[in-house]
C-alpha cells in the first residue's frame, strides 16, 4: 500500500508521460510513435504564449528569419494548435458531428460484420480497403450536407493565420552559441 502511494507521488512529481495520456484507440505503430515524438518535443506553453516575447519585426529579413526559426522551434506546439482548431471546428458544427457519427458507425458495423464472416457483396468478397471505401461512400452525402469541404478550408486558413502570426511576431528563442549575434550595420 505504501509502495503504491510512493509510485503515485513519483508519477505526480514527474508529470504524466505521453504513453499514459495517449488514447487506447490509437493503435501502436507509426502514427502512435509520431504522436509520442510530438508530445515529447513540445515546448513549454508558458513561453509559447508569453506576451512580452511578441514584437513587430524590424524588416523583411527579420520577419523571414522569425518565421523559419519559430516554425522549427515550436513545431510540436503548432501541431497541437492545428489539432485544437480541428476539434473546435468539429464540436461547433452539429451536422459535421452527425456525418462523423455516420462514418464511424458504418465502419463499426462493417467491423462487426467481418468478425462474424467475410463480407460478400454481389458474389465478391470485399477487402478491408473496399469496406472502408463503402463506408465513405455511404457517409459522403452527410459530409457534403455538413459542409465538410468548407470546414477543411476554414481549418487550414485559421491554422495559417494563427501559426503565421505567432511565428512572425514571436521573438526568436536564443539557441546555444547564438547569444552573441552581431547586427548588420
Amino acid at each position: 500500500m505504501a509502495a503504491q502511494k510512493d509510485q503515485q507521488k513519483d508519477a505526480e512529481a514527474e508529470g504524466l508521460s505521453a504513453t499514459t495520456l495517449l488514447p487506447k484507440l490509437i493503435p501502436s505503430g507509426a502514427g502512435r510513435e509520431w504522436l509520442e515524438r510530438r508530445r515529447a518535443t513540445i515546448r513549454p506553453w508558458g513561453t509559447f504564449v508569453d506576451q512580452q516575447r511578441f514584437s513587430r519585426p524590424r524588416n523583411l529579413g527579420e520577419l523571414c528569419q522569425r518565421l523559419v526559426r519559430n516554425v522549427e522551434y515550436y513545431q510540436s506546439n503548432y501541431v497541437f494548435v492545428f489539432l485544437g482548431l480541428i476539434l473546435y471546428c468539429v464540436v461547433t458544427s452539429p451536422m459535421l458531428l452527425v456525418a462523423l457519427a455516420v462514418f464511424f458507425g458504418a465502419c463499426y458495423i462493417l467491423y462487426l460484420r467481418t468478425l462474424q464472416s467475410k463480407l460478400v457483396l454481389f458474389g465478391r468478397e470485399l477487402s478491408p480497403v473496399h469496406q472502408y471505401a463503402l463506408a465513405g461512400g455511404v457517409s459522403f452525402p452527410f459530409f457534403w450536407l455538413a459542409g465538410a469541404g468548407s470546414a477543411v478550408f476554414w481549418v487550414l486558413g485559421a491554422t495559417l493565420v494563427v501559426i503565421g502570426s505567432h511565428a512572425a511576431f514571436h521573438q526568436i528563442e536564443p539557441s546555444d552559441g547564438e547569444e552573441l549575434q552581431m547586427e548588420p550595420v
